[in-house]
């Protein structure tokens, strides 16, 4: 892929992820546990806790990502090599963490795209704010994963023709 369309993508992935670590960090730091479990009932309490769990691993996952991407970015000298290494790991640690998280509480259902339905699903009912904020982050990730899912097909291939798995 040439350098300038690599380029590109590294610019749109750190707006993108920008935009997705603000409001997921705002919604971990503001909400607790209690105030997102409104009975006692120890099922919900677990479930709310997992949940997240899994959003604090995205939100590092994501910050890390973006550091990194902000080093490709504002660096003087491109390097092309470390800058496919990142974006690659952006498809990984943030788009895969994001559409299979650990403890499997919601997931895409491609078919709803096509009905105009959000393409999440929860296979558990939480607390509206939690379903928000995921809901609200999944078209962020959809940008990701479609401008990307190319872009890491090329890699892939890339890597094997020079002798490496992925």
């Amino acid at each position: 892929m040439p350098e300038t369309q690599i380029k590109e993508l590294v610019i749109l992935s750190e707006d993108v992820l920008t935009k997705i670590q603000s409001p997921l960090e705002d919604f971990l730091n503001y909400y607790t546990v209690p105030q997102l479990v409104s009975s006692n009932n120890q099922k919900d309490l677990e479930h709310t806790k997992y949940i997240l769990s899994d959003m604090r691993h995205l939100l590092v996952s994501c910050e890390n990502t973006l550091n990194k991407l902000g080093v490709v970015s504002r660096s003087k000298q491109f390097n092309k090599d470390f800058a496919e290494h990142v974006l690659y790991e952006t498809v990984h640690l943030c788009v895969n963490k994001f559409y299979y998280p650990d403890h499997e509480l919601y997931e895409e259902d491609g078919r709803n795209a096509y009905t105009g339905k959000d393409a999440i699903t929860f296979t558990y009912d939480h607390h509206t704010k939690i379903k928000e904020t995921i809901l609200s982050l999944s078209k962020y990730f959809e940008v990701l994963r479609e401008e990307l899912n190319y872009y890491e097909t090329d890699y892939i291939t890339k890597k094997r023709l020079e002798g490496k798995t992925y």
